[in-house]
């Protein structure tokens, strides 16, 4: 990836999004079902797209509502469905937009007091908090947002009863459902004026700030971050929790300052990120320029994105952690310091997060559980507490409550956000040192991530490779020990391959939206390994495993 010699600087007038031209594109254009890009596409979790490009606006929202309304007939779930947005310029018409056909449907819809933004994990324990107990009457959610993506975007989440990511048979029903809607142009939408829709009796207001600010003790310790006075640092980026920040700092009286309060759906106060456009990726050290620039000024400083489900830790001592390094550090001091969790529960980790996971939790004596890409794995380990964490190496991660009892099952960026600031009270050395330390006994491994060129069928075949059809003995000089085309925790197709040497691994996998596949590295020994062994080489034997698929095909 060629890095942009605009990324890190501040975002100019011509890096920014016109708002008010995005929003007549919004309600103005008309998607073409016949094209596969302007169609209900969801990814691992939500629809997302721009209405300059006719993939996200009022048609995709109207419908996909529909196919939600009728989902849940279909699926007898009649109890509130939680509705949150975050602070893209696209979130407040596809708000109004999903209110008008859900109440038109007689759903009750409980929206924010005072139309606040809405963090994805809010969501998430608000229908959890709502169904414990109950067997009937079960909530569901939907989260308005396209995470950390660019202001130009929208996106659209469904959270089913469980609080997570819906599983692919459920997306699968709803984009087939709506997509149908519009290839009938819009026939069977139903939908009320908006006014209308804010004052029917199933329009409900609901305090998710109070709910989940004043719950946070349960799952963190509140008690030990005030005591030892950590002195912290947040850039909420603009983003969705801009308002949670200060009602935990009052709360639980934390020394804790908010750096930035700008809600500007232009982001005009983000640097640029490695591509030169605005994104508000907390993992990013182009993105988070302003905050590491502050690192000396705070303890700990950290940042959400745009929904608040990934997080971003800045040390005095190391600057900006990379998220597989912080998770590590996470994971390590968790299952040495919740005591009442479960003797058995695992650490869940996604097939492309660094091996130095496994490392730790073997250190641990933890069971590890290694899943495909995308949070909807974990769901079902969290909710049941058989998972004591789950995190992706795309800075996303939760974990259970001191109990032992399920948090959330969607991302939650606040918690190990927060995390960061108990582990420096209690270890009295920050995220940054303990990583250190824990390099000196496991390892210094190097990381990254490549893309290189692919075609639609080259995806297809990437997605359906066997290990038999991968011919290299060896990769970087070692002997190939393994070759997963299944995720090891739960047999589930990881949509590509994962080769594992003793001194590093690759992933490959196709991208959902380009032409190109993405390949995940990782090395023991050296940058040079990485650069010039694993990833070289990768890109050599997945090219030569997709000359064999062409053969046999």
């Amino acid at each position: 990836m060629k890095t942009s010699p605009l990324a890190g600087k501040p975002a100019q007038a011509a890096t920014l999004v016109n708002v008010p031209r995005l929003v007549t594109a919004y309600y103005g254009n008309q998607p073409d079902p016949s094209v596969p890009g302007q169609r209900v596409a969801f990814g691992t979790s939500e629809h997302r797209g721009s209405a300059f490009e006719n993939s996200f606006n009022e048609w995709h929202v109207l419908a996909i509502s529909q196919a939600i309304c009728e989902y849940r007939r279909q699926r007898h779930i009649d109890g509130p469905l939680f509705l949150g947005i975050d602070t893209h310029a696209l979130s407040e018409p596809a708000y109004a937009s999903a209110l008008e056909v859900l109440a038109a449907n007689g759903v009750d819809v409980m929206l924010a007091e005072h139309d606040e933004y809405t963090p994805t994990p809010v969501i998430s324990h608000a229908i959890l908090t709502y169904n414990r107990g109950r067997d009937t009457g079960l909530a569901d959610g939907i989260v308005i947002t396209p995470s950390h993506n660019p202001p130009d975007s929208g996106g659209f989440k469904y959270n089913p009863p469980n609080g997570g990511p819906a599983d692919k048979d459920v997306t699968d029903w709803i984009e087939a459902r709506a997509n149908a809607i519009l290839e009938n142009g819009l026939k069977g939408v139903k939908r009320i004026p908006l006014e209308q829709a804010r004052r029917a009796a199933t329009t409900h207001r609901h305090d998710f700030i109070n709910a989940y600010v004043s719950d946070l003790d349960s799952v963190l310790d509140m008690d030990a971050i005030r005591g030892a006075g950590i002195n912290m640092g947040v850039d909420p980026l603009g983003g969705a929790g801009v308002h949670y920040c200060g009602a935990i700092a009052e709360r639980y009286g934390l020394n804790l300052t908010i750096v930035n309060e700008v809600v500007d759906p232009a982001f005009r106060f983000m640097t640029l990120d490695w591509d030169g456009r605005v994104r508000m990726d907390p993992s990013s050290p182009y993105a988070m320029q302003g905050l590491i620039g502050l690192k000396d000024r705070f303890d700990i400083a950290f940042a959400c994105d745009t929904d608040h489900d990934r997080h971003g830790i800045v040390t005095r001592t190391a600057g900006l952690l990379q998220p597989n390094h912080y998770l590590s550090v996470a994971i390590h001091y968790l299952f040495q310091h919740r005591p009442n969790w479960s003797k058995q529960a695992a650490v869940g980790k996604t097939v492309v997060s660094s091996q130095m996971i496994d490392r730790v939790a073997a250190k641990l004596g933890c069971r590890l559980y290694e899943v495909p890409v995308g949070f909807k794995w974990f769901v079902e380990g969290l909710y049941d507490g058989s998972l004591g964490f789950g995190g992706e190496e795309s800075a996303g991660a939760s974990f259970v409550r001191r109990d032992g009892s399920v948090w959330t099952t969607d991302k939650d960026g606040m918690v190990p956000a927060l995390l960061s600031a108990e582990i420096a009270a209690r270890m009295g050395r920050d995220p940054g040192e303990l990583y250190r330390e824990l390099t000196r006994e496991a390892g210094n491994p190097v990381y990254d991530r490549v893309e290189a060129p692919a075609t639609a069928e080259q995806k297809q075949q990437l997605a359906r490779l066997s290990p038999q059809q991968v011919r290299s003995a060896e990769l970087a000089g070692e002997p190939i020990q393994t070759i997963l085309t299944r995720a090891p925790g739960n047999d589930a197709p990881i949509g590509g391959l994962k080769v594992i040497a003793a001194s590093g691994w690759f992933a490959a996998r196709p991208s959902g939206t380009e032409n190109l596949y993405k390949i995940y590295a990782e090395s023991f020994r050296d940058e040079n390994h990485l650069q010039h062994r694993i990833q070289a080489e990768a890109q050599a034997i997945v090219s030569d495993a997709l000359t064999a698929s062409s053969q046999q095909a």
